[in-house]
């Protein structure tokens, strides 16, 4: 199954402590407004998810967002989440740790492309 949003180890561990230092948290993927297009981490709570919104799936178990006008321009893409030295964005947990998030992405080969397609008419997120 073709996943929309993966992340390397790294992230993966980051995510780990972040959830083990503040509880429950999500990514939403930043449509550029105030810190760039970049993955924001928020403790519940903290952000509201609104009606369009959708939920590109998961990583470390933790639920990953995204407005569905920003999908419409990375919906060919495959997000790969990383992690690099230096402060965060200033609305993210991660901006108070020595380590941010940085979204990469891959565009989807063609198979690819169409079993995402398939699934979007299957799973209802969008």
């Amino acid at each position: 199954m073709v996943k929309r949003v993966v992340a390397t180890d790294e992230a993966l561990t980051f995510i780990k402590s972040l959830k083990n230092k503040y509880g429950s948290i999500f990514f939403y993927q930043s449509g550029g407004c105030c810190d760039g297009s970049t993955p924001l981490c928020y403790r519940d709570g903290d952000f509201r998810i609104g009606d369009h919104d959708i939920c590109l799936g998961s990583i470390g178990d933790i639920p990953f967002y995204m407005h569905k006008r920003q999908y419409d321009y990375w919906k060919h893409t495959q997000l790969i989440i990383d992690v690099a030295d230096g402060e965060g964005p200033t609305f993210s947990l991660d901006s108070i740790e020595e380590k941010h998030f940085i979204t990469r992405s891959r565009v989807f080969t063609a198979g690819e492309y169409e079993e995402v397609k398939k699934l979007l008419s299957v799973d209802g997120k969008i």
